[in-house]
């Protein structure tokens, strides 16, 4: 075994020993007054050394659910002896819709009350002051503040790419999460990342318009020029249009992209003009899609919430969407359904999926990661699967019959996300760096409104490139 290995299975062992005692305190097997076992036989039973069983038990002083007595060993305390630890939870305003995040956070709580988890939104007044959010995370994971974050698998590339691994605790994968999310979150062989939900982008659509049009619902073998002449058909001028998304996020626009089935890099791995290649193509069919107005609405977004709006309100009848943002429908009578993205030559889709990091620097390592564990535990993704339209990242939660309560408005086709599997790409397979995507977005904007030819497109996107590669 090597010894970056070996250091993992201590890790794991030492972490089991804590959750275990912790537990049996909570559920009562060690009353008030009772002691822990003694450190030679925790040792021998979590095959850890009497140094590290110490080092365990410490973090349940810190916690307040014991207390040692020198030469007689670790006393069971009570609740009300002890210290509350408050963990805290940087995120994005989105987790308490996507998540039910209070309703699991008033379940964790209730489960482990020596612990207080507070969220922190983006929204939060001075928090996230830097440019982006990757600074943000590193800022507040360097000066400690922040014991916990969410972020997507796109964040994670970014933290890794800027080397900000480091400032994060090293995690211990999930037999029970889907494999594929993982990956997602592996950098350099080591996970960092607790996936908790994810989604693959699908094309939501109206029954009721495909009804009214006389036309036959979307299917797996649709393709781009199938969309467009329903979407003609859809469209009735000054009262709805056929097809919308939220055109600059960045879990939208980059699908077009993957449907080519072509990188950034050309011939030999170097960047290369891309006139003439299967990703310009999806480059201009994006452009083409956006700026057809028979077909799609001058609207202009300011987050993918507004196009859920606007398909609430019958403005529009199909709209590109991932299952968190069906969570907007959750709670309305309208009559939708999902269908597999259409495709320009193979069926493929973007991947998206929602995560949690430990700051390697908190004070309340070991309750954050209790928290963490709670959060991809049976339990919590069950909660998640029950109580949103959301897909927890624990399979057998994931594909559990549909709850009966509560009734919420759920897609006949919510098991879709199974059947296409395989068409699943990340970000990371155009193999352009994730702190560039902003300035690619910005030339492709500029592309699609005619303000650059393909020409000059392709010359800024190489001379990017390249000027990354040279550092």
């Amino acid at each position: 075994m090597s010894e970056k290995a070996s250091r993992k299975t201590f890790r794991a062992r030492l972490q089991t020993m804590v959750q275990q005692l912790r537990s049996g305190i909570i559920e009562g097997t060690y009353s008030v007054g009772d002691y822990l076992p003694a450190e030679s036989t925790l040792a021998e039973q979590f095959q850890l050394s009497n140094n590290s069983v110490r080092k365990g038990l410490k973090v349940l002083v810190e916690e307040g659910f014991i207390v040692k007595i020198d030469k007689v060993g670790s006393r069971v305390i009570q609740s009300a002896e002890r210290e509350r630890i408050t963990v805290t939870v940087g995120c994005m305003p989105s987790i308490t819709r996507d998540l039910e995040f209070m309703r699991l956070l008033d379940d964790f709580h209730a489960l482990h009350p020596a612990v207080a988890v507070k969220p922190v939104t983006g929204t939060t007044s001075g928090l996230f002051t830097s440019r982006t959010y990757i600074e943000s995370i590193r800022e507040q994971m360097e000066s400690g503040s922040i014991d916990i974050f969410t972020l997507n698998n796109m964040n994670f590339n970014e933290l890794a790419e800027s080397g900000y691994t480091r400032l994060l605790e090293e995690q211990q994968a999930n037999a029970g999460i889907y494999p594929f999310l993982n990956e997602a979150f592996t950098a350099d062989g080591t996970l960092y990342v607790q996936p908790v939900t994810f989604s693959p982008v699908v094309l939501c659509y109206n029954r009721t318009h495909f009804r009214e049009a006389k036309l036959p619902e979307p299917d797996s073998g649709w393709k781009w020029n199938d969309l467009v002449q329903a979407a003609a058909r859809l469209t009735v001028p000054g009262q709805k249009h056929g097809f919308y998304f939220y055109q600059v996020s960045e879990n939208r626009w980059p699908l077009f992209l993957l449907q080519s089935g072509e990188s950034f890099l050309r011939d030999g791995g170097l960047p290369g003009d891309i006139r003439g290649t299967r990703l310009m193509e999806g480059i201009r069919l994006c452009g083409e899609l956006i700026r057809d107005r028979d077909i799609f609405p001058g609207y202009l977004s300011e987050s993918s919430t507004d196009a859920s709006r606007l398909f609430l309100e019958g403005k529009i009848s199909m709209m590109l969407a991932t299952y968190s943002s069906l969570n907007d429908l959750k709670h309305s009578d309208l009559d939708y359904d999902l269908s597999p993205v259409p495709y320009i030559h193979i069926p493929i889709t973007l991947l998206l999926s929602i995560g949690m990091i430990v700051n390697k620097r908190s004070k309340h390592k070991e309750a954050a990661r209790q928290f963490v564990d709670y959060m991809t535990s049976g339990r919590a993704q069950s909660l998640i699967r029950r109580h949103t339209v959301s897909i927890p990242a624990m399979k057998q939660a994931a594909e559990a019959p549909v709850p009966e309560e509560p009734r919420l408005n759920r897609p006949r086709h919510y098991s879709l996300f199974r059947e296409i599997i395989p068409s699943y790409r990340l970000h990371s397979e155009l193999h352009w760096p994730a702190r560039d995507f902003e300035p690619l977005r910005h030339m492709l904007k500029m592309f699609w409104s005619g303000l650059i030819d393909e020409h000059t497109l392709s010359e800024e996107i190489t001379s990017l490139l390249r000027k990354d590669s040279t550092g």
